[in-house]
């Protein structure tokens, strides 16, 4: 077992949090890559985020909430900040940060214009790579504004490679890498290749600063780190006492310059006002154009060593930097060079002992820079809401709208944590949905970590009082799928299935949400319910969450969320019953609530017979309803609550009687031989189980025709979110003072309607399709060998769905596998992606996949659930249980009390 692995399997509990907990914690990428334009650095009347705090104004204003970077490390609650600057001699600014489209300025809305990849990570952060593409031309910010604000939705992105700006081969690769000797002790090496044809020089400035925290508070008081040597800089911490910064000798052996100012808002830039004489923008001003706004003193909450670097083609220069306690030695030569080779070699142990012994190298490539994509998405994340709403003391007070405006009532939310983002550009919030899937596969991993996000959304300064969990940054009143249940049983599966208090304390927390979602999410108790967004933007022909006024929408997706929650919830109180915990009436309440859905489904009309799924259901004013018939996942995901039910729960169930024994009893339970005839139930006596769904044997081998079509849901990489049939056939709905329509649309949306870049029309996604594949997997483990489908339909072959699944998985893992033409799907079109050396490897992984070749699409960084990959590569390879299969274990080693 390697050194990591130990580190990770000593994580035990991270109750006490972060700053308190295990000591390799403490310094992480916890940096966001872009803390302007989002909702808590915007204190406009309007809410209009990305014009209030544009990228211009961001290197001038200090922010409120947090920082951002290059390459960005902090401590747990980002009081210290390191990141890098970069300067080509023709920028009009420092690359300091990612450059992107605003919302607005996007013609497929947010976009980071920029090429950076998360090469290598592991859980304790003792070693992190990171790499960068940076132009040696001026870098075109106004061309990308001007081009992509030129053309409309039905046009492609301009990114940064058609701009001409790396043409000749004329950028640098910069590469930092962070290594711990100890918890507090911190290696940082760049390394800058220059990949031109001519000697360029490049200015690398390495920056620390502090978080602005005094501003906010009047009684609050500045740190100051201060030069005390040619390269070295005193650095007194809040919690971790006086650190210390060396920085080595460049390349021509001449010391970096060190250049401070002060992390404060440049109120003479913005406002035309006086402000500090050395603001955030100090260094920028002065390495660009030669200002006097450094401070000559060597003093200020923000300093950066200027390496002035001149390399040959070809060629790569190495810096080297140190931040470590005060009082603890350490040099920057044999040292150094012997910790940094060690820990790459640790990392290297530790995913060796990860990857199965039957992925191919490339398969091992892409599992491991999906994991380190998750591990460098953790962020510092600071949102006092009641704070943000009311105002700091001593500061001009927010507009009066925002009283009545976003996260008005979220006013006990109060987040200071690290946390895991799905994107630290396009994403830098959290979403509770993606959270679930990020921890599915972190807990591969990083367990503990994993435990922990899912703990945190559910503790009482995130949860609201009445149940609701926050949804996202922007809406935390919005609902998304209810999956942190799912996910829950997950991670206990996949850390050994020992840790019953973690799925004891997210039960207690779930079941009020379950109550919330009960209560106000099926207005008219039908157990049809409704819910709006559910993350799902543009799948549909009209706004869910922004319906005409009397108008309800009974959704067929959140009815099989809530019957998919249902079966996780009675799965968990289940395994509290089995490990002696009084949860027995908890298991019956589920499956009451599984029967009820069940029944609502059968007479509400949800399923359509022409389409073969499921349908929503919009109910005008007058009480007329009209059904939603798109063929999209939509009409899928009921067949994702798919369970099995054992001898012992369905005896003490019908012993109970009311709707769950009812259900039996039409299931003819009272006659095993007819119920075993109908395949739902199977085993011998003392071993039988019940297949429990929403979704009946005769309608779920309809559904999967469809599913399995190539010529609507079936993709070469995956299954599309919207079936190609709309490509010819777009769905129109009429209803009474209402008409819309919906197309098939396998890349980024033509049209705005619900949000940005949000795509749901027809592309592949890693979360529902993670989802769909293994709930397949349950309804093999229940039929056996003996069911088989036709696969793809209309082939004329059938398989078993085991067989089924593993195709499926092979699909999804395809669209980053390099196949037969020497090509990556996931980087279309991109001969640099595909075929540049210093390019084709660096993986990217987007936010969805076009629904007919597998390019990327939509964010660039979505580690957050296309990260799902690397789960699915251990998944297919066998090294990863079941969640199913690790239940049954559990039932038959603990004996039922």
């Amino acid at each position: 077992m390697g050194a990591e692995s130990e580190r990770v399997r000593g994580f035990d509990s991270l109750d006490d949090g972060l700053r308190t907990g295990d000591p390799w914690y403490r310094w992480g990428p916890y940096l966001s890559e872009r803390q302007w334009g989002t909702v808590r650095e915007d204190y406009s009347p309007d809410g209009e985020a990305w014009s209030y705090l544009p990228h211009d104004r961001a290197r001038s204003q200090a922010y409120r909430w947090g920082e951002d970077g290059l390459a960005g490390f902090s401590d747990v609650e980002q009081r210290l900040c390191l990141g890098l600057a970069l300067w080509n001699g023709q920028d009009p600014i420092l690359k300091e940060r990612i450059f992107g489209l605003t919302g607005p300025q996007g013609n497929h809305g947010e976009d980071a214009k920029e090429y950076w990849w998360y090469l290598d990570a592991v859980p304790s952060h003792a070693w992190n790579r990171w790499r960068y593409h940076y132009p040696q031309r001026a870098f075109p910010y106004e061309d990308l504004v001007a081009t992509n604000g030129s053309r409309g939705r039905n046009d492609p992105e301009y990114e940064l490679l058609d701009t001409g700006a790396f043409d000749d081969d004329r950028y640098w690769v910069v590469e930092v890498h962070y290594a711990k000797a100890d918890p507090d002790d911190l290696l940082v090496t760049v390394e800058v290749t220059n990949a031109g044809p001519e000697r360029a020089e490049l200015h690398v400035l390495p920056t620390l600063w502090f978080r602005n925290t005094w501003s906010w508070d009047p009684d609050a008081t500045a740190p100051v780190m201060r030069a005390t040597g040619p390269a070295t800089v005193a650095v007194p911490h809040p919690f971790l006492g006086d650190l210390e910064l060396v920085a080595a000798p460049g390349p021509d052996d001449a010391a970096p310059e060190l250049l401070f100012c002060d992390n404060e808002t440049n109120l003479q830039r913005l406002y035309g006002e006086p402000g500090p004489r050395y603001p955030k923008d100090g260094i920028n001003d002065h390495v660009v154009a030669g200002a006097d706004t450094v401070n000559p003193d060597g003093t200020g909450t923000k300093c950066a060593a200027r390496y002035r670097v001149a390399v040959d083609p070809g060629a790569t220069a190495e810096l080297r930097l140190r931040l470590r306690p005060a009082d603890r030695p350490g040099d920057l030569g044999e040292d150094f060079t012997r910790v940094r080779d060690l820990r790459r070699v640790e990392a290297d142990e530790f995913y060796a002992e990860l990857t199965p012994p039957a992925a191919s190298a490339d398969e091992a490539n892409v599992m491991r820079q999906a994991f380190a994509g998750l591990l460098w998405s953790k962020q510092f994340y600071y949102y006092d809401v009641a704070r943000w709403l009311d105002g700091d003391p001593g500061q001009p007070p927010p507009p009066d709208s925002r009283k009545q405006g976003r996260n008005a009532r979220w006013r006990t939310f109060n987040s200071f944590d690290i946390m895991s983002m799905p994107d630290k550009w396009e994403y830098p919030w959290f979403a509770s949905w993606d959270l679930a899937f990020h921890c599915v596969a972190l807990a591969h991993v990083d367990p503990a970590f994993a435990k922990y996000q899912l703990l945190l959304v559910c503790r009482e300064w995130f949860q609201h009082p009445n149940g609701a969990l926050p949804a996202y940054e922007w809406d935390f009143g919005d609902v998304n799928p209810p999956v942190q249940a799912w996910a829950a049983l997950e991670v206990f599966a996949l850390d050994g299935a020992t840790d019953v208090d973690f799925l004891s304390r997210v039960f207690d927390k779930l079941l009020l949400n379950f109550t919330w979602w009960v209560n106000l999410e099926d207005s008219d108790g039908s157990n049809v319910f409704e819910g709006g967004f559910l993350g799902l933007d543009n799948i549909g022909p009209i706004d869910r969450s922004h319906l005409p006024p009397g108008y309800l929408l009974e959704q067929s997706d959140a009815t099989g969320w809530m019957a998919s929650y249902a079966l996780a919830m009675g799965a968990i109180a289940a395994v509290l019953r089995n490990s002696g915990r009084p949860a027995n009436d908890l298991v019956r309440k589920f499956l009451e609530h599984i029967a009820a859905i069940r029944n609502a489904v059968e007479s509400e009309g949800l399923w359509d017979i022409e389409t073969g799924l499921f349908a929503d259901r919009l109910v005008a004013p007058d009480g007329t309803a009209v059904p939603v018939a798109v063929r999209s996942m939509v009409g899928v995901l009921p067949m994702l609550a798919a369970g099995v039910a054992d001898e012992t729960t369905l005896r003490r169930a019908a012993a109970a009687g009311k709707d769950f024994s009812l259900l039996l009893d039409r299931r003819g339970l009272d006659d095993e031989k007819e119920l075993a005839a109908r395949g739902l139930l199977r085993g011998g006596p003392g071993d039988r189980q019940l297949l429990l769904g929403v979704v009946g044997v005769d309608k779920l081998d309809r559904l999967l025709a469809q599913l399995f079509d190539p010529a609507e849901f079936l993709s070469p990489h995956g299954l599309r979110s919207v079936s190609a049939y709309h490509r010819e056939h777009p769905y129109v709905l009429d209803a009474p003072g209402l008409h819309a329509e919906i197309d098939y649309e396998p890349a980024e949306s033509t049209v705005a309607m619900f949000g940005g870049n949000s795509n749901w029309r027809g592309p592949v996604w890693f979360p529902v399709n993670h989802l769909v594949v293994t709930s397949l997997e349950r309804y093999h483990r229940f039929f056996g060998d003996d069911h088989t489908v036709e696969y793809p339909t209309g082939s004329g072959k059938r398989l078993r769905l085991d067989e089924v699944v593993a195709d499926l998985w092979e699909r999804l893992v395809s669209l980053f596998l390099v196949g037969d033409h020497g090509r990556r799907p996931c980087f279309g079109g991109v001969e640099r992606l595909q075929r540049d050396p210093r390019w084709k490897d660096n993986l990217l992984f987007n936010e969805y996949f076009h629904g007919d070749d597998g390019a990327g699409l939509g964010a660039s960084h979505q580690t957050g659930w296309t990260g799902l990959v690397a789960d699915v590569i251990r998944r297919r390879h066998g090294v990863v249980d079941p969640v199913g299969d690790v239940l049954r274990r559990l039932r038959e080693q603990g004996p039922e009390r």
